[in-house]
């Protein structure tokens, strides 16, 4: 039994502190109680758990020492020791030799020494906690979970409410230890001589839980600054009385730390209707601590403002994604905030066990709270007008808003805010990132800037069902790149859905790594023209093409936009000119009486006999005949039109509103047609009926008239075809198909096909701000056909006339070879009689031809008039040709002045 208590740990502990003191048992009875209780209790070291580091602080002393053989040496030992099972508590083993290492004789590890120790800045534990790479419900909450997390996550460094002393001008990132600055270990010996003073001297009652401020079980602060309904006093918290004792300095500070975690304290409360910290004005208090207890109160504020946004917008989960890591963001503010609030705490726990008095060095006082707190507050200020500003506002708004705050000159600040904008926008990346490399949107609280909308069709795809919600858009990101952002995603879905292309995302763009941390995030907003732009492009450029291909390929998208060009846009000329042929006499009749089968086949007959023949089998299936709807009195020439089917992916470029200007121009082109057709088979039948009716010379007036008027009519057509096919068409079509050939996208395409109808129907006169003129030209068509219409009754009464005045001579001339009389009396009489008949149709035939001349000439002066009137260079100068003897300008005094004032304003111009 004996050798037993020999070996027992009390036995031990008493002998091992008569060595060390070379006191008597009896003398060393104090030491020996706090040695027991020290070691019964569990407490932990004031500093990380990181074995990395404290085997730098080895290094660093025995370098100080210049041993470097000897660092060389550990560091191998180190490295062997980390390969090796052995010791399960290496970092425990490192400490402690990292104490043993430390000199006694320095003052700084004396006991007394707290004056020195505080004046010198807080320790690093204060201000410096590793940001975790993980979303805020997956942080560590034990020690050791922390402290694994270190070392299998990249940090980002500090990004603490209460840098004090060692943050940096390249905001808050941690440095590697081993390249720390040879200051810092300044800062390490300070945190070990507080953790020392702490373990040593608690009184006997402290409970370890309530003293530890290294505890991590929650956001909140850790041990005594934890935010307790029911938070025991200290004593001496009741000292003095508000009315008759002035209170003193130490009560105030115990007070401000209370006040500094939004807990009212004894004299400073929270005044509701200022929505303030006060200290109540009839306590006795001289100015200057009442001045400086309301600034340090002006922290506490702060927090609460901050503390009460987190609260609110923490489980609300209509505030998003982005939202929520808004507010993770602040919580690790605010637990950095925290650990100073415990060292606070801490050295106002020690002043009071080892009884120093106010005003010595070693003490808390307000001032050098005012000095401590400084850089917090403004941390804290900045947090707080992030709150304010980031009210109402989530996604990508929220993002901007914060954003909004890193335009500014302090590098703290800025480094501050941007720590906060990597977290922040680390959502949206992912969002984005998911978007242009698989076409996913899963977006369920409406935060990105693309919007999809599910009720829209197949058909509408590329058109209606993805958009973008510009208030989302991040102030960081610009428009041109959110538009290809959109667009990668949109082709695609189209390609998958539309298309049915099965090609897996991951092959049509070179998917890059996602950003896995908002450090990531934080690196490339860094780099917006460089690094993000680069990906965006190259997942542009790639799905484009991709897409692009598949149209030209797949789907003949060229091709069939040649074929609008050749058969709706009347190019294929000599298909036209058969095809009219063909229809004429079925489209004179009434359109009532008119079938659509029968068109198709004659529309085939025309494909088979031209150069029609030779274009694809999937274009000529999409050829057809279509007729518009029947008006009274409507001819088969009024309701005609081709028409070309269109489906499948081609009718996203080709959609029902192009396809509805198509028929509109058709119909235009179609009727310009057939007034050069009109007036093609008017001069063939002035030309073969002008030596029939050379025998009948008192037409020859009326046939002159008739010249005359078909050649202004012929002249105008000329001028308007033209105009139509070489100025419009043909200019307009080599401008989308440069266009399309230079296309980087399906968008582009799509734009240049719009911009070329547009200028189409514009300078056809088909748009509302032409239809006066496209109403005049309508008109100038209608005379045309009432001339045509005029001319061919003319030419019939005469060639009737004609071939009754061949029959009657020929007769003649066969009785007079029989011998007998040519005519008799009464047939010559006759014969006179209906030659005076028809003579006196002739001033009829002429003055119907000079009313219609009147009318012809009237319509095309206002119709110049009005050409000369346009903005649009192309069309005065149409008026240019139309009148190119000035045979109208003589006539209309209004289309001389008007050609007069244009001219002027264009030497003008010069």
């Amino acid at each position: 039994m004996a050798a037993l208590d020999q070996k027992s740990p009390n036995v031990l502990l008493q002998s091992l502190c008569c060595r060390i003191t070379g006191k008597s048992e009896a003398e060393v009875a104090h030491q020996f109680q706090y040695a027991v209780r020290v070691i019964g209790s569990n407490y932990a070291p004031t500093i990380e758990r990181d074995e990395f580091l404290v085997s730098e602080k080895i290094k660093k002393e025995l370098l100080k020492q210049r041993r470097e053989a000897d660092a060389a040496l550990f560091s191998e030992l180190h490295r062997k020791l980390q390969t090796q099972g052995v010791l399960k508590h290496r970092w425990s083993v490192l400490y402690l030799l990292l104490s043993l290492c430390e000199d006694p004789r320095k003052p700084s590890c004396r006991v007394p020494g707290y004056g020195a120790l505080f004046a010198q800045g807080l320790p690093r534990d204060a201000h410096s906690t590793p940001f975790y790479c993980a979303r805020p419900q997956s942080l560590a909450l034990g020690y050791a979970d922390r402290s694994s997390s270190m070392h299998t996550s990249a940090s980002l460094g500090t990004s603490g409410v209460s840098s004090l002393g060692t943050y940096t001008l390249n905001g808050p990132t941690l440095t590697p230890p081993c390249l720390m600055p040879q200051t810092q270990a300044a800062g390490d010996s300070l945190r070990q001589q507080l953790g020392s003073r702490l373990a040593w001297t608690l009184p006997p009652s402290a409970s370890p839980s309530a003293t530890a401020p290294t505890s991590r079980g929650s956001l909140g602060p850790p041990g005594p600054v934890a935010r307790a309904p029911h938070r025991p006093r200290r004593e001496g918290d009741d000292s003095g009385t508000l009315a008759s004792t002035e209170v003193g300095e130490a009560a105030l500070v115990r007070d401000i730390l209370y006040v500094f975690q939004g807990i009212d304290g004894k004299f400073i409360k929270m005044c509701s209707p200022e929505n303030c910290y006060k200290i109540d004005a009839k306590m006795p208090l001289s100015k200057s601590l009442r001045d400086m207890s309301s600034r340090l109160a002006e922290l506490g504020w702060l927090h609460n403002k901050v503390r009460k946004y987190t609260d609110s917008r923490s489980l609300d989960r209509a505030f998003g994604l982005v939202g929520q890591s808004f507010c993770a963001a602040l919580h690790q503010e605010l637990k950095e905030y925290y650990r100073l609030l415990s060292v606070l705490h801490s050295q106002l726990q020690v002043e009071d066990d080892q009884g120093v008095n106010l005003g010595s060095e070693s003490s808390l006082t307000l001032r050098r709270l005012l000095v401590w707190t400084y850089d917090p507050k403004v941390r804290l200020k900045t947090l707080a007008a992030l709150v304010d500003y980031c009210q109402g506002r989530k996604g990508g708004e929220l993002a901007s808003a914060v954003h909004a705050y890193s335009k500014t000159g302090d590098p703290y600040m800025r480094a501050l805010v941007q720590h906060i904008l990597g977290l922040v926008s680390h959502p949206i990346l992912n969002f984005l990132y998911r978007w242009i490399y698989d076409g996913e949107l899963e977006d369920t609280y409406h935060e990105f800037f693309v919007a999809s909308d599910p009720t829209v069709k197949t058909d509408r795809l590329w058109h209606d069902k993805y958009s973008l919600r510009k208030s989302m858009i991040p102030s960081f990101v610009t428009m041109d790149q959110a538009r290809k952002v959109l667009l990668i995603g949109k082709s695609i879905n189209f390609l998958h859905q539309v298309c049915h292309d099965r090609t897996p995302p991951g092959k049509l763009t070179p998917a890059s790594k996602s950003t896995e941390s908002p450090k990531d995030a934080a690196e490339l907003f860094t780099d917006l023209e460089g690094t993000f732009q680069g990906k965006i492009d190259a997942a542009y450029f790639e799905t484009s093409k991709y897409l692009l291909d598949i149209l030209n390929k797949n789907y003949l998208l060229l091709e069939h936009l040649q074929a609008m060009r050749r058969y709706l846009l009347l190019g294929q000329g000599d298909f036209i000119r058969h095809l009219m042929d063909l229809l004429k006499p079925e489209l004179a009749r009434p359109a009532t009486t008119l079938y659509q089968h029968n068109l198709t086949g004659i529309l085939e007959t025309a494909v088979r006999a031209t150069n029609a023949q030779f274009d694809s089998p999937e274009i000529l299936k999409r050829l057809d005949v279509r007729l518009l709807e029947v008006s009274p009195g409507d001819t088969g020439w009024d309701v005609f039109s081709l028409d070309y089917h269109v489906d499948g992916p081609i009718a996203t470029v080709f959609t029902r509103e192009c396809m509805s200007c198509y028929l509109r121009v058709f119909n235009f082109l179609w009727r310009a047609k057939r007034m050069e057709y009109i007036l093609t088979d008017i001069w063939k039948g002035q030309m073969c009926n002008a030596k029939l009716l050379k025998a009948m010379p008192e037409l020859s007036g009326v046939l002159h008239q008739c010249h005359i008027l078909a050649s202004e009519m012929v002249h105008f057509i000329h001028q308007m075809q033209y105009y139509i096919t070489f100025e419009v068409l043909e200019c307009s079509w080599d401008e989308l198909w440069n266009k399309v050939q230079q296309a980087q996208d399906l968008d582009h395409i799509i734009a240049a096909h719009e911009v070329f109808l547009d200028t189409i129907i514009s300078r056809c006169l088909l748009d509302n701000n032409n239809r006066s003129l496209l109403n005049q030209l309508r008109a100038i068509f209608d005379q045309i056909i009432e001339f045509q219409n005029a001319q061919d009754a003319l030419y019939r009464s005469a060639l009737e006339e004609l071939q009754l005045r061949l029959q009657f001579e020929e007769k003649k001339q066969q009785r007079e070879a029989e011998g007998e009389w040519g005519v008799t009396a009464a047939e010559e009489s006759e014969e006179k009689k209906r030659i005076q008949e028809f003579q006196e149709t002739i001033p009829k035939m002429r003055s119907q031809l000079r009313i219609l001349t009147h009318f012809y000439q009237g319509i095309v002066q206002q119709f110049l008039v009005l050409l000369m009137s346009s903005s649009d260079e192309s069309l005065q100068f149409l008026s240019f040709r139309l009148d190119f003897n000035e045979h109208y300008k003589a006539r209309d005094p209004r289309l001389r002045v008007s050609l007069g004032a244009t001219r002027g304003r264009r030497s003008s111009n010069v």
